[in-house]
């Protein structure tokens, strides 16, 4: 015990003498102080803020050659290599200011951003891959901002009132079909890909810009990265699986490639955390993905991201209908993704975005009742549940953008977009008897939009969509205008209004009767104070819905879709984040107020969804510890409970019903997690060890998330999720570059 205390004692005794102290003074363009500038050490967590009179001190455990970065809101970056010896350093800096989109109005009601171009980020991709309840899933961090709803027992993001299929993916400006893993009952999947691809996100949870469409309610824009720093490889291993990757920079830092490959398998974890569900057929993934990235000019871009996944799955569950059977589910999935974009300058007034995606997804499900010894046995009544079916899409998309500088900041933007679509589904029945369905579509988009900067104060962005859905026989045209202006240096209020169209889902087509496309009208009031290191959004919100979808019963046994249904969602939302308070330490809180009801699908009336939570709130905690190199995460999830029903269809009144009601119990989640990066290679070895823990549902809260009723109603079983906690552990090593940010976070 004492060679331990003595070598601990030794140890940071060494981490103390080789700290570098950093202090000075930041001031700006008239040589004033400069408070709130914010300086950091490039790729490392060490760094500081400057006080009321503009200076600064830090100490840092980096060494050599390394780049200090300066920034402030409303002012160009500065930045300059130092020299990190363990002796002090002393710097006197001046900011110049900019004049351009630091300085004005920017529109943003609706949506919150993170990119490297505007002063509004919320969050960016280490802030996502360290939520501690996120796992680093993209929409689980994002169910941490005020619109987004905690539902648990399907995969997606369900928005303002809005159901998870009316909110839609963009990479690089181009539409992505399934986003999440192929969805296995009561059991919700994550995101396909890494949030570390990605260099900026927006988050609308409405209004947003006319560049998109075929989204009800939200719209989840992203962005990939372009050149990598330096060229590097990467290595992980924890319980779960195998990961590993290259990436390579060209001498002379103009093109990129590179590729990952990773296997996970979840046997070994779930005989350890047990699970409700039984896994006849443990979850197990191949994934692998390939990129190439080439500078075309000085401001051309030309890039291309190819990603695929195999994965299957096999889960049994007592049968709610028949005592003593069991439901069997088997899914086998495979998954294609292609996405190639291009941009350049033409001139000093026009630029152009070009932008193709390819995605092929293959699903083989089979469903069975089975006895005691899991063997497929057919019942009276329920033959139903013995079927193969076999699911193939293809689907297209692609994108032109032409933009015009205006006079100041204006800009005109338009273009067009096609989105190409062809599903397949062959449905084999318990006796052999085989269903079909194709189901093409080809929806072809026009649209424009300005962004007028009347002064820096005062601007406004006007656009509409015309759209002609090929399937539908049916034109659309939306309007979408934004106002902004400016009450202060760092705050601003903004106004938006938006009319947003969608398909009705793959599910309801073919119809025999002719359908339209879904409407949403979006109203929204937003004020908002950002400095570099506080935000506070305030937002409410209307909105309206027709069109959407009904399903009915027709002679007796066939159902149809029409587009008799309405609702509509309102509501208040609230965002906190703060960097400043207290050192090396961040947090934010949001919350969410909805009042919505839906008379839609085989509702019989206008209802509260099963989907929507009037209260949602989240705590989010950050706290690095520079001495200990270790990085502490919690988040804290509450929503109040959500409504559930049991609708049946009354053959005599000819109509459905509500037999049975209720609500849920609130939603209560603790997460926690922690990054841990030793010194294990010797310094200037460009490497290093990462390793990771964390754990979900820290206080095994139970949590239901709705209830399953069998076919004559007279039971009913909550829908949990298949185990109350969730613990992860893993090491991650990189070579060639220190991706401390990257690749430890991006396995949580």
């Amino acid at each position: 015990m004492r060679k331990m205390i003595l070598l601990l004692i030794l140890f940071f005794t060494q981490q103390l003498i080789a700290q570098t102290k950093l202090e000075g003074v930041v001031r700006d363009h008239k040589n004033n102080p400069l408070p709130g500038a914010n300086l950091t050490i490039k790729d490392a967590y060490d760094g500081g803020t400057t006080d009321s009179l503009g200076k600064f001190s830090f100490t840092t455990f980096e060494k050599g050659e390394q780049m200090l970065l300066v920034s402030a809101v409303g002012f160009k970056e500065w930045e300059q290599k130092v020299l990190l010896s363990g002796q002090p350093l002393n710097f006197t800096i001046a900011l110049k200011e900019d004049f351009n989109e630091m300085t004005a109005v920017v529109i943003t009601a609706g949506a919150f951003e993170a990119s490297d171009k505007k002063r509004t980020t919320v969050l960016s991709s280490i802030d996502i891959v360290t939520t501690a309840s996120a796992n680093a899933d993209i929409t689980g961090a994002i169910k941490t901002l005020p619109g987004a709803q905690q539902v648990g027992e399907s995969e997606g993001l369900f928005v303002r009132g809005g159901t998870a299929a009316e909110t839609k993916t963009f990479i690089d400006g181009t539409l992505v079909n399934n986003f999440f893993y192929s969805s296995v009952p009561n059991i919700a999947q994550r995101g396909r890909f890494s949030p570390f691809i990605f260099k900026g996100t927006i988050f609308s949870a409405g209004g947003y810009s006319a560049l998109y469409g075929q989204a009800l309610s939200s719209a989840l824009i992203l962005e990939s990265i372009d050149l990598p720093e330096r060229s590097s490889a990467s290595l992980g291993v924890s319980p779960l699986g195998i990961s590993g990757g290259y990436q390579s920079l060209s001498k002379n830092k103009n093109a990129s490639w590179g590729f990952n490959y990773g296997y996970t398998h979840l046997g070994l974890t779930f005989k350890i955390i047990k699970q409700l569900p039984d896994y006849f057929v443990m979850p197990a993934f191949h994934t692998g993905d390939a990129n190439f990235r080439m500078r075309t000019s000085t401001s051309g871009m030309l890039k291309y991201y190819g990603y695929f996944s195999q994965n299957k799955v096999g889960v049994r569950n007592p049968s709610i209908d028949t005592l003593g059977y069991k439901d069997a589910f088997r899914l086998e999935n495979f998954n294609i993704y292609h996405n190639l974009s291009y941009r350049e300058n033409l001139g000093n007034l026009w630029k152009l975005q070009l932008g193709a995606s390819y995605s092929n997804n293959k699903d083989n499900i089979d469903g069975s009742l089975q006895d005691q010894f899991n063997r497929e046995v057919n019942l009276s009544g329920l033959e139903f549940k013995n079927f193969d079916l076999v699911s193939r899409g293809h689907y297209v998309n692609s994108k032109i953008v032409f933009e015009r500088r205006l006079r100041g900041l204006s800009a005109l933007r338009f273009g067009s977009e096609m989105n190409y679509s062809n599903d397949k589904l062959n449905f084999t029945l318990y006796d052999g008897q085989q269903f079909q369905q194709h189901v093409k579509e080809n929806i072809v988009s026009g649209f424009a939009e300005a962004d007028v900067y009347v002064t820096n104060d005062l601007a406004a962005k006007i656009g509409g969509r015309m759209e002609r859905s090929r399937l539908l026989d049916q034109y659309n045209f939306a309007p979408r205008l934004s106002l902004a202006y400016k009450l202060g240096k760092q705050s601003q209020a903004s106004l938006a209004y938006g009319t947003f169209y969608q398909n009705p889902e793959r599910r309801y087509l073919p119809s025999i009767n002719p359908l339209d496309f879904q409407k949403a009208t979006h109203y929204i009031a937003q004020y908002q104070k950002v400095s570099q290191l506080v935000t506070f959004r305030a937002e409410a919100f209307y909105k309206v819905y027709d069109n959407l979808i009904k399903t009915q019963i027709q002679n007796n046994t066939e159902a149809a879709a029409t587009n008799n249904g309405s609702g509509y969602a309102k509501g208040f939302e609230l965002f906190w984040r703060d960097k400043k308070s207290f050192k090396n330490f961040d947090y934010w809180i949001s919350y969410s107020y909805l009042d919505t009801k839906r008379d839609f699908l085989n509702y019989p009336t206008e209802i509260e969804p099963s989907f929507a939570s009037k209260h949602t709130a989240n705590l989010v905690l950050k706290k690095f510890v520079t001495a200990l190199k270790t990085q502490f995460n919690a988040n804290y999830t509450y929503a109040t409970g959500r409504p559930y029903y049991n609708i049946r269809f009354d053959q005599a009144a000819s109509k459905y019903q509500i037999v049975d009601q209720g609500r849920t119990i609130d939603f209560n989640s603790l997460s926690f997690s922690v990054n841990y990066l030793p010194n294990v290679f010797k310094q200037g070895a460009n490497k290093f060890t990462v390793f990771v823990f964390s754990i979900t549902n820290v206080l095994g809260s139970r949590q239901v998330y709705g209830y399953n009723y069998s076919i004559n109603g007279a039971r009913k079983e909550a829908i949990v999720p298949p185990s109350r906690t969730f613990i992860y552990l893993g090491a991650f090593f990189s070579f060639g570059v220190d991706r401390t940010q990257d690749v430890i976070n991006s396995n949580l």
